[in-house]
């Protein structure tokens, strides 16, 4: 996916006690609107980790329901509207998929109308829509319905779990799977294909890291895509050799690519049957949007077929896939604006993953001395792409681990924007931002170039970044208020499926730093925290600007979207530590309840 920095995960133990509370199903009833209950019942198995066979999913969701012309009003102990003239309430009314009234709830019940159908909340805190800045909805739907390998503690459990991988977990021949991080094993060693060929001699095993920046492959899928010790590293890419330069089954960043040509395609059905799930389970976490960070045509186009149905139960905001062949395509066609629909971005992956040391260094990295990591582009390809998205009326956003990746952006993106003349109205984004050197973070503010960043992969990659990079240069990474301070609008985001969707973890580890322990005290570069408010306002009026759609979303005002979230805890003055085990009560997208956890 390539994204992100996987960049980052949690560490091992933050990681499974994450996943844990994110499994717990309320007592209550759960009730997903707009959809079926099979890709809910798909999404839960799959979260579980188990590789039970599950039921498929409809390929046709129901239409997401329209706005109706009742007005209903919404009473919670707090509102928080992120409106400075009102800045918390305790009702609201909705019609016609707005907001048409904040306030007391007496205000509130006079400007709706003696015929309002009222929503009690109860003791909820309901803030505005939540939307993750970047994720990758086809990846998070693949890793729901192949194999999960987040999480595991030990290579031998990984190879458990795809002994009794689901049915799902197949395309074609190829059995799939997700989420293995050598970190989190005692070796701390990437595995080979030798741990494969002993259980799967003959079926191709293709499995992603975390990030998305390697595959492990075994010896039937490296003889199917004819990668022998005589393959040459493509550029951009690494294949990991062993004795006598044998092929060791890892592929890192562009290598991958060798084996992904061969491997066979999801079919219709099971394409649209995990987007669906992937797009409840954004729903259920309490997202309203998704900005999509590099979206292939055939998503795009199903997706686009789906929201001219009125079946997209989400907002997705779809940054075009620059990398590939479909680029062509998207320059041809130009922007697009739907219903919940719009792709007017396009994503560029300059370097690669910190985790898997393919992030793009200016120094060799510290625990590889010899190695500076991996450019996807050159230089001159980057830029003559970025020049032509610009000049078609695309936001290029570009992902940019590495302190080299970064410099390469920014010099980039200042040459293209002046040109265009885009260099302030485009907004422009860095794609993680992730290790930068002071100068280039005082610049990409300057520029008024946004920062995507990930707050749970501060906490995932705490226990080995700084073994990656030094002690001096990890003063650069994760540095969000170096980043707010130059200026810089911060777009908070999950990556997911490289971390979990959970935008409640994404919360909490924007605020403390800190695994769900407590652990560093203090938090790890404790400085760079966020408070709650800025945490929040990452997640609702910062992605909102960074898709151009701050006159309609990010607050709730009278006349925005009626696009809201209800949690049982306040994410910015209720306690820190409830964030990674509340829940979320209702979600609300263009006044349409796409997802709740009770009974009316």
């Amino acid at each position: 996916m390539a994204s992100p920095s996987r960049c980052a995960r949690v560490s091992r133990r933050t990681r499974q006690e994450l996943a844990r509370a994110s499994r717990q199903v309320p007592d209550m009833t759960l009730r997903r609107l707009g959809g079926g209950l099979l890709g809910a019942v798909l999404l839960l198995t799959s979260l579980s980790g188990c590789t039970r066979r599950v039921p498929p999913v409809d390929d046709n969701p129901a239409p997401a329901p329209e706005p109706t012309a009742t007005t209903t009003v919404y009473v919670a102990q707090r509102i928080r509207t992120l409106d400075p003239a009102k800045p918390q309430v305790e009702a609201l009314a909705v019609k016609d998929g707005k907001v048409l009234a904040t306030g007391t709830k007496d205000e509130v019940l006079a400007a709706a109308g003696k015929d309002a159908r009222v929503v009690d909340l109860g003791g909820a805190t309901v803030v505005p829509g939540l939307t993750d800045a970047h994720g990758h909805l086809a990846g998070l739907g693949r890793g729901l319905v192949t194999v999960d390998l987040q999480g595991v503690d030990t290579k031998e459990e990984a190879l458990e779990r795809l002994a009794s991988a689901p049915s799902s977990a197949f395309q074609g021949e190829w059995l799939l799977g997700r989420g293995w991080d050598q970190n989190d094993w005692p070796e701390k060693t990437f595995p080979s294909r030798a741990d494969l060929d002993k259980r799967f001699p003959l079926r191709p095993v293709a499995l992603s890291r975390v990030d998305g920046h390697a595959l492990w492959v075994n010896g039937e899928a490296l003889r199917r895509a004819g990668i022998t010790r005589d393959t040459k590293d493509p550029a951009g890419g690494r294949i990991l050799r062993g004795e006598g330069g044998e092929p060791t089954g890892i592929l890192v960043d562009n290598a991958m690519e060798l084996v992904e040509s061969v491997l066979p395609p999801a079919t219709d059905a099971q394409h649209a049957a995990q987007l669906t799930a992937a797009l409840q389970r954004g729903a259920q976490v309490g997202l309203t949007g998704v900005h999509d960070a590099g979206m292939d045509l055939r998503t795009f186009r199903l997706l686009q077929r789906w929201d001219k149905e009125g079946k997209l139960p989400l907002r997705v905001y779809a940054m075009a896939d620059g990398q590939t062949g479909d680029r062509e395509t998207y320059l041809k066609d130009g922007p697009y604006e739907g219903r919940m629909l719009t792709m007017r971005a396009v994503k560029l992956t300059l370097d690669g993953a910190l985790g898997s040391r393919g992030a793009a260094m200016h120094q060799d990295y510290s625990d590889e001395p010899g190695h500076r990591g991996l450019l996807l582009l050159s230089p001159e390809e980057y830029e003559a792409r970025v020049r032509a998205f610009m000049a078609r009326g695309f936001q290029v956003c570009t992902h940019a681990i590495g302190d080299r990746a970064n410099t390469v952006v920014l010099d980039v993106l200042s040459r293209a924007a002046e040109a265009t003349g885009t260099l302030q109205s485009g907004r422009h984004r860095v794609e993680h931002a992730q290790v930068m050197r002071p100068e280039d973070i005082e610049r990409l503010g300057r520029s008024g170039f946004i920062a995507s960043v990930q707050p749970t992969h501060a906490t995932s990659d705490m226990p080995w970044a700084e073994a990656r990079v030094g002690a001096e240069r990890i003063r650069g990474a994760y540095a969000w208020q170096r980043l707010k301070a130059s200026g810089a609008v911060l777009a908070l985001g999950s990556d997911f499926p490289v971390e979990r969707p959970n935008v409640l973890a994404g919360l909490y580890a924007a605020r403390t730093r800190q695994d769900v322990r407590g652990l560093p005290e203090g938090g790890w570069y404790g400085e760079q925290r966020l408070s709650g408010q800025e945490a929040l306002e990452g997640f609702t009026v910062g992605a909102a600007h960074a898709s151009f759609a701050e006159a309609r979303r990010g607050r709730l005002q009278p006349g925005m979207d009626a696009d809201f979230v209800a949690l049982s805890v306040d994410p910015v003055d209720g306690p820190v530590t409830a964030l990674p085990g509340a829940e979320v009560r209702l979600t609300v997208v263009a006044g349409v309840e796409v997802y709740r956890a009770f009974q009316r």
